[in-house]
């Protein structure tokens, strides 16, 4: 991975931990998600004109991960609401470059070397391990294990797709700005579909009033996720998917930091072990 690539992809990293902060503090998580893809919708939309758009190849990619996007982030807000950020986000994100490198190797014809194998497998043991941690006795529900490694199903499966779909775009600010846009949309019908089908729950918050009281969090925190993932995309065209997916997951590591150091959150022993194993395998990629 060449070094450019590599600083890129930790600034990725750095950039997805710090939306999820944003949306830890104090943001409801149910709302976040739609107010999150609105703001990135809004900021994708007024650069479309100016994009190289995607060859015609790409537009079935563009549907497809726009659909898995869409999951992920209705699994990702179950796994919130079943679980503790620091339990979802890591066990989501650890699994997710597992699956991810074992799917390149067996379908796409991917060939890494002991020393990347040996970094896939520090960064995803650092995470797991900090994952399964779990509440204070050491274990996860069996609810925020599901949403939480369905979750990483989807992450493992937008990653392959868009991977190959840029490839097949020729170039990455069109391909990530409609998938921007479609997600948007989906996520609004999904909202729209959703509150249909549960009126016996009463009535919801409104999404105008969420949008009044979070923008501001709502700004910064869809810019923050916009930038990160376009930065991945643009990853995907040089250098391979499994191993821009698990220097990506270096996220964790920033995540850990931010919350002792900004959140104040307890950050036991065993957490700052599981890190240092994330620093090492990021390290082994440049190797």
């Amino acid at each position: 991975m060449e070094f450019v690539v590599f600083l890129a992809v930790v600034a990725a990293a750095m950039l997805h931990a710090g939306w999820n902060s944003v949306l830890k503090l104090g943001m409801d998580r149910g709302t976040a998600v739609l107010l999150l893809t609105l703001v990135q919708a809004g900021i994708a939309l007024p650069m479309l004109p100016f994009a190289v758009q995607p060859d015609a190849a790409a537009w079935g990619w563009i549907a497809a991960s726009a659909v898995l996007h869409c999951g992920y982030m209705i699994f990702l807000s179950q796994a919130y609401a079943h679980a503790d950020l620091s339990l979802a986000y890591p066990l989501a994100r650890g699994t997710a470059p597992l699956l991810v490198a074992g799917v390149s190797v067996a379908f796409l014809g991917a060939v890494f070397s002991d020393t990347q194998l040996v970094a896939i497998l520090a960064i995803s043991t650092g995470i797991l391990v900090m994952a399964l941690r779990g509440d204070k006795n050491g274990r996860a529900g069996g609810m925020a294990l599901f949403y939480a490694l369905g979750t990483s199903v989807f992450i493992a499966s937008y990653t392959l797709v868009d991977g190959m779909g840029v490839r097949a775009a020729g170039a990455s600010s069109g391909y990530i700005l409609w998938l921007t846009l479609f997600e948007g949309a989906g996520m609004v019908m999904w909202t729209v579909l959703r509150r249909a089908l549960r009126p016996s729950r009463g009535p919801e918050p409104s999404i105008l009033s969420a949008i009044r009281r979070e923008w501001r969090k709502s700004v910064i925190a869809g810019a923050m996720s916009l930038a990160a993932y376009w930065i991945t995309v643009w990853a995907f065209l040089h250098a391979p998917i499994a191993l821009v997916a698990a220097l990506r997951e270096s996220s964790i590591f920033f995540a850990v930091v931010i919350a002792a150091f900004a959140l104040h959150e307890p950050v036991h022993r065993l957490r700052w072990i599981s890190a240092a194993a994330i620093v090492l395998g990021v390290g082994l990629i440049r190797l």
